[in-house]
């Protein structure tokens, strides 16, 4: 996994809150949960959301980053934060509530990984999960093809990169069997972001940041975001009002289990 930096990532922080916000509000009103995993928390929002909202339960947030880690305990003494991976999740006591926003993209073997999600919770509780939506086209196509075509090539031709997208109905079939409730759904998100480089400095805390590191001098990283702003140019024309639409789509998940 890369190294994030939280600073990049909380740019574009209404945007990226708003799914979340999303699928927070899915979460059935009945539940009643006691032990709460947010599972890539990131800089720890969402978990201090979870931890308001439900001020009984005992509110946990896990991440591989240290530096995200440690805004969210920065932010909320009370939360549990831990630093581990979501490959290996394994809690102790069976949550009543796992939450992930933007995070099991990175894991592989979602066939797998999704069923055993479910099968770490309390009876009758809930996994809620939105996940990119991810399509070799746009502006990943164009990322990929320019690490793939110039001197940097060899050094970024093992870059790890977000998985690839499955189809929304194989959630559905590895969820069914497992669950008494379930609602799958895709939302596209248009965001109008305004700036020189608005897409470049979206990706930069995330999908850009691996192949960024990959490149130690920083003149041949000048010269592969260049490269890419030319085909993000075309691909994503500014508008003569100054705003570059960029359309985002995502996976929402809330399974409840039997």
């Amino acid at each position: 996994m890369p190294v994030w930096d939280p600073d990049v990532y909380q740019r574009y922080k209404a945007y990226r809150d708003r799914p979340a916000l999303d699928l927070m509000l899915q979460i059935p009103r009945d539940l009643q949960p006691r032990e709460i995993w947010d599972l890539g928390c990131g800089t720890g929002e969402h978990a201090a959301l979870l931890a308001s909202r439900h001020p009984g339960a005992r509110v946990h947030g896990l991440d591989s980053s240290p530096e995200m880690l440690a805004r969210g305990r920065a932010m909320r003494a009370d939360i549990d934060w831990v630093l581990g991976d979501i490959a290996t999740f394994a809690p102790q006591v069976p949550p009543d509530l796992i939450f992930t926003n933007a995070a099991l993209q990175w894991v592989d073997g979602h066939e797998t990984l999704f069923p055993r999600l479910m099968s770490l919770l309390a009876p009758g509780g809930v996994l809620a999960c939105q996940i990119p939506v991810v399509a070799d086209d746009g502006w990943r196509r164009s990322l990929r093809e320019t690490a793939l075509d110039g001197p940097w090539a060899a050094r970024l031709a093992d870059v790890e990169r977000v998985r690839s997208g499955v189809d929304p109905r194989a959630y559905h079939d590895w969820l069914s069997p497992l669950s008494q409730d379930l609602d799958v759904w895709v939302t596209t998100y248009v965001h109008a972001l305004g700036g020189d480089d608005p897409i470049v400095d979206w990706t930069s805390g995330t999908s850009l940041r691996p192949y960024l590191e990959a490149l130690a001098d920083p003149d041949e990283q000048a010269a592969f975001l260049a490269a890419w702003r030319e085909r993000l140019a075309v691909d994503y024309p500014r508008r003569d009002d100054g705003v570059t639409l960029f359309p985002f789509s995502r996976l929402f998940v809330i399974a409840r289990r039997y």
